[in-house]
């Protein structure tokens, strides 16, 4: 998915360690004003990382309006995973899949790739999120690859629990991650109280997509993301009168300041605009940097214009 904004708020990046943040989303317009409306919670001035989670867009349930064209990305991971609907992803490195629900696509752009992301025609309603991971430098100019991986829901107590990045009460993803990280679902029944171990060198993000919950007695409802710095062993979450479903995201503090702009990560001014530069010379081409367009692409996105002052790391 694209951060499709005309004028990307400018995000210089750096991982910080403080108390619980309650983190409000913010409405952004995927694919333009028309386009379908996106909740988005990570990154904002009061939070940028998370572990090295970078960017959560949360959306629907709405009717499918989604159709990004090929754009680029850098320096980082995508992370597709749905509640309902079906997106079909196509990329430069040759791959078409369909996402689906509770199954997860990861894009590792590494060095540069570009994909476009189109709800299917028969789609239900579309309802997920989109993820973003920063890859630490001695990994951001891996070779580009696709994975995708259909994790196995299991039960702790009442709760459902669906793993697809890392390790969480006894369940593990077989997927391979750049820094330690931890990404999942869990579906708590109505009144419901979970204790869940955790790793206390772990930040963590919890993102409620429905419902409402207390997180070690911290108040969350629909559509916001509490952060939880480093240094609890556990978590209990307890669901209130409505059945909660809720995203789990933890990992390391990052440890790295990054420059995040529009669709790239970066470490400075100079290496973002020389990506965008690629991009904006091979829209025409079709070959480049970014790789070969697929044959079904009749456009890419342009790159926005880079703001007048130099991108720098937040102070």
């Amino acid at each position: 998915m694209s951060n499709a904004e005309a004028s990307p708020e400018v995000v210089p990046c750096e991982s910080t360690r403080s108390a619980p943040q309650l983190l409000l989303p913010r409405s952004v317009p995927l694919g333009g004003p028309r386009a379908q409306p996106v909740r988005r919670t990570l990154p904002q001035r009061a939070r940028s990382l998370i572990g090295a989670w970078c960017f959560v867009d949360h959306y629907g349930p709405s009717t499918p309006s989604m159709a990004v064209p090929g754009h680029p990305h850098t320096g980082l991971q995508t992370v597709s995973w749905l509640f309902s609907g079906t997106i079909e992803h196509r990329d430069t490195v040759g791959t078409t899949s369909l996402v689906r629900a509770g199954e997860m696509n990861l894009m590792t752009a590494g060095r540069g790739i570009a994909h476009s992301e189109h709800a299917t025609p028969d789609s239900d309603l579309l309802h997920g999120v989109q993820l973003w991971v920063a890859l630490p430098d001695r990994d951001r100019f891996t070779a580009p690859r696709f994975e995708h991986h259909v994790p196995r829901p299991v039960l702790v107590g009442d709760t459902r629990l669906t793993v697809f990045l890392g390790s969480l009460m006894g369940s593990t993803s077989p997927v391979a991650t750049s820094t330690p990280l931890l990404g999942a679902q869990l579906d708590v029944p109505a009144g419901a109280r979970l204790d869940l171990t955790v790793d206390p060198a772990f930040e963590h993000g919890v993102l409620v997509d429905a419902g409402d919950v207390e997180v070690d007695g911290a108040p969350v409802t629909d559509a916001q993301l509490l952060y939880l710095p480093t240094g609890a062993p556990t978590l209990t979450i307890t669901a209130g009168d409505r059945p909660a479903r809720l995203l789990l995201l933890g990992g390391e503090p990052l440890d790295e300041r990054i420059v995040m702009w529009w669709n790239f990560i970066g470490r400075t001014h100079d290496e973002v605009e020389r990506f965008r530069a690629e991009w904006q010379a091979q829209i025409p081409e079709r070959e480049g940097p970014y790789g070969t367009f697929p044959t079904e692409w009749s456009s890419a996105l342009p790159a926005p214009e880079l703001p007048n002052a130099r991108l720098r790391p937040r102070d």
